[in-house]
């Protein structure tokens, strides 16, 4: 994985979490830094959450050496 896929992962995961907050704890912390609307329809929610779990599941590729890839 080269620099430039490791950096798009990260971006990638740091929006998952983001979307996690919003699926379990209904906080968007980029809506609370920068302001933005209120997330409260289920469905939406779910697939915050969703993402926000694969996110968590991708975490470990931020630190996968070239040669475990």
């Amino acid at each position: 994985m080269n620099g430039l896929q490791r950096f798009a992962l990260f971006l990638t995961i740091v929006g998952a979490i983001n979307w996690g907050l919003i699926g379990f704890f209904h906080f968007d912390l980029v809506a609370a830094l920068l302001g933005g609307g209120d997330q409260d329809e289920l469905l939406p929610r779910i697939i915050y959450a969703i993402v926000g779990i694969c996110g968590l599941i991708c975490l470990p590729l931020l630190f996968r050496s070239d040669e475990e890839v």
